[in-house]
């Protein structure tokens, strides 16, 4: 028996893969203006990396994490493998390191669309529309201090105010990993494990793991090194066997805190030693900022000084970024600038075609009616029509 064709539903798309109406483009078209001017206000300079490169490119210094999330194919001009882009912090730090080559600090700031090969449980979308800065060739605190509060500020401008910072440093695992001669298998291993926070798993783990026990110690310590201010009182406690970049980190994370605290009295800070988020991509400084009621950063962002290295010039740098569709679904505050509508009559009179033309200028949104298209009140409450003085706008 001959199957029959199944209807085709031409308007699905893919799963996580979402297009924008009318309305919800505009307030997403207007989020962006608003952040990419909040940007340039703090000195930040717009870049746009290509939405496709060539495989090994793209991937660089980026992680093992971002090659899974890369959509492949193949260029039919080169032969060449092509990878559309996950993210795009590593382009802006090849823009950084090998095109504009600058001696001292450089701001950039860019927008525009990631795509995932795969979704996660809190975020179905494998489409976000990335927006974040960098901020590069400064290795000093004050460089990850501006990044932390332009990402608040970014947050403030989109309407999302109730903001949780955590806080965390990569640098203490890492540490700790090199102090207990850990090799590449047995830390990705050791990392998936904190990464769960599970310890069970942990202790299980280095039952047969021949290194020093106070190092196994501190290991396991770090699965309940999170919460306020006095987890770095115990941190220096717990870990004062570390090695010195321990030390070091725990005091950069003092000092970040003391010093956001002068700038947002009010702002929650939250401290996680385990926290490990970009932990193939950051190298220092980890932080995110998150919304009660959702388990998903709304934003995030970190140190990462080694990769500009593989584009030829090591650089340090630190920056962040967040996503406009995520942004939108909680900035029920976010004001949206309105133009008022007006209904002009077709005609090609040259009056009325100038006044139309310097209405628009002005910010006045005009529409000419169409034969048979009916625009209710509830659409415009204002029309253009002829007055002793020429044409003008009347309220109806």
């Amino acid at each position: 028996m001959a199957m029959r064709n199944l209807p085709v539903e031409r308007w699905l798309l893919p799963d996580g893969i979402e297009e924008l109406l009318p309305g919800e483009a505009q307030r997403m078209e207007a989020l962006r203006r608003r952040l990419l001017d909040t940007f340039c206000a703090w000195g930040y300079e717009l870049v746009t990396p290509p939405l496709i490169e060539f495989l090994d490119s793209l991937l660089t210094g980026a992680g093992h994490d971002l090659e899974l999330q890369t959509f492949k194919l193949t260029d039919p001009a080169s032969g060449r493998l092509l990878g559309l882009r996950a993210d795009m912090t590593p382009q802006v730090a090849r823009i950084d390191a090998h095109n504009l080559k600058q001696k001292g600090p450089t701001r950039l700031c860019y927008t525009g669309p990631v795509l995932h090969a795969y979704g996660d449980a809190l975020d179905v979308s494998r489409s976000p529309m990335q927006t974040g800065a960098e901020l590069y060739g400064c290795a000093d605190i004050e460089a990850d201090l501006e990044i932390i509060r332009l990402m608040l500020e970014t947050l403030a401008q989109a309407g999302v105010l109730d903001v949780h910072l955590d806080l965390g440093h990569v640098g203490i695992y890492r540490s700790l990993a090199d102090q207990a001669g850990l090799d590449c298998e047995d830390e990705e291993s050791l990392f998936a494990i904190l990464q769960r926070k599970s310890k069970p798993d942990l202790l299980e783990f280095l039952a047969d793991y021949d290194c020093p026990p106070e190092i196994k110690a501190m290991l396991v310590a770090l699965v309940d090194l999170n919460g306020s201010f006095d987890v770095l009182t115990e941190a220096r406690k717990t870990l004062a066997n570390a090695d010195r970049a321990v030390i070091s980190a725990i005091d950069i994370l003092e000092t970040t805190a003391l010093n956001l605290r002068k700038t947002f009295p009010g702002l929650p800070i939250h401290f996680d030693l385990a926290e490990l988020r970009g932990y193939h991509y950051h190298t220092g400084l980890v932080f995110a900022a998150l919304v009660p009621g959702f388990g998903k950063e709304i934003a995030r962002g970190g140190r990462y000084d080694a990769i500009g290295e593989v584009f030829g010039r090591a650089r340090p740098a630190v920056g962040f970024s967040t996503d406009l569709k995520l942004l939108l679904s909680y900035s029920a505050n976010f004001d949206m600038p309105t133009s008022k509508r007006v209904v002009a009559p077709l005609s090609d009179d040259p009056d009325l075609l100038d006044t139309v033309h310097q209405l628009r200028h002005q910010g006045w949104q005009v529409i000419h009616a169409l034969p048979n298209e009916a625009i209710d009140d509830a659409e415009s409450s204002h029309r253009l029509v002829r007055g002793e003085n020429g044409w003008e706008v009347i309220s109806e």
